[in-house]
């Protein structure tokens, strides 16, 4: 039997969305999806608070954390602390273009300094034992596609990188907005099947506007895995799809209902350590698209789950406003 790549299906890692209750939550949806963390710099996983910046629950193995920066020695070290934090991955981001990353001269900047990121690579790897990977774009402002993320690629190849996770489309630096930079630029799916048709001894995985489960297949036949973003936050039922047809198991949890049972003790736990419920909650307002009484539900949890003094009991009665049949088909 052909051993499958460990990421033949990943959640994006998304900035202000990926924390460690939304991964949960994910994880409970399919035991396979490989999960990445928010993007933490090297420098603040050096200094910050570690449990705050980096830590995370058990069941959400498999799971990377991204760094951001270009020093390799930082990056090395702060790949070293993630390694002994628990970490089964360390990736690289070469392709968020926000004015922080721009700021600092990281992210999508080092699609412009393929070199650069071959010494981050390179010293990551010699400093911890798990896979390091790169997430990058097909290129930045005027750069030609063809030429800059082959350069990136051979750099990153030469150093031993385990796999490259290619967000199909340009990031402009200047003149969109991050937003913007995940929507306007055109998506070439076919670049990225260029590259691991030229590389077919590395691990390629694609991002970028990728929906629907009747997607998942036909990119699979041209690379490695799908990494799904935004579609996965806002539709997380499409996560219990996952292990049926990627991985031929029966999902964790049938239903989003069983979802939220699953979810009590997890919540339970954190209202315990004096957290709030709303920490979960704002992570489960696309669940049960076009069941009646959805609308109910997402008010239910704006109304009354988001309050310092709110609990289980919130959510419960949140989830009875949508009935228990299947969604309308739109």
């Amino acid at each position: 039997m052909t051993q499958l790549s460990p990421h033949r299906f990943s959640v994006a890692p998304m900035m202000d969305w990926t924390d460690r209750h939304c991964r949960v939550i994910h994880r409970l949806m399919s035991r396979h999806a490989r999960l990445y963390s928010e993007m933490v710099t090297a420098q603040a996983v050096i200094h910050g608070n570690r449990e705050r910046l980096i830590g995370f629950d058990p069941i959400e193995h498999p799971l990377a954390l991204q760094l951001g920066g270009n020093d390799p020695k930082l990056l090395a070290q702060a790949a070293r602390i993630g390694a002994d934090h628990g970490y089964d991955e360390i990736n690289l981001n070469c392709g968020c273009p926000s004015d922080r990353v721009q700021g600092g001269a990281f992210g999508a900047c080092l699609m412009r300094e393929p070199a650069l990121v071959g010494e981050c690579v390179a010293a990551m790897k010699a400093a911890v034992a798990i896979p390091v990977t790169v997430k990058c774009r097909i290129g930045v402002d005027d750069q030609d596609p063809e030429e800059a993320l082959d350069a990136l690629t051979a750099s990153v190849r030469a150093v031993g990188v385990d796999a490259l996770i290619v967000h199909a489309r340009k990031a402009w630096l200047q003149g969109l907005s991050p937003k913007e930079n995940r929507e306007i630029p055109p998506l070439d799916y076919h670049r990225a099947y260029r590259l691991k048709a030229s590389n077919p001894d590395l691990p390629v995985s694609l991002n970028g506007g990728i929906k629907a489960p009747a997607e998942w297949l036909p990119h699979l036949e041209h690379t490695d895995g799908v990494m799904i973003g935004r579609e996965a936050y806002q539709n997380p039922e499409i996560l219990l799809r996952v292990d049926p047809l990627l991985f031929g198991e029966d999902p964790p949890v049938p239903d989003a209902f069983a979802l939220l049972e699953a979810l009590e003790p997890h919540i339970a736990a954190h209202l315990e350590r004096g957290g709030r419920l709303h920490a979960f909650t704002r992570h489960l307002v696309g669940l049960c698209p076009g069941r009646p009484g959805a609308r109910q539900f997402r008010r239910h949890l704006a109304e009354h789950c988001v309050s310092a003094q709110a609990t289980l009991t919130d959510l419960r009665a949140a989830a009875a406003h949508v009935s228990r049949h299947e969604a309308q088909a739109a």
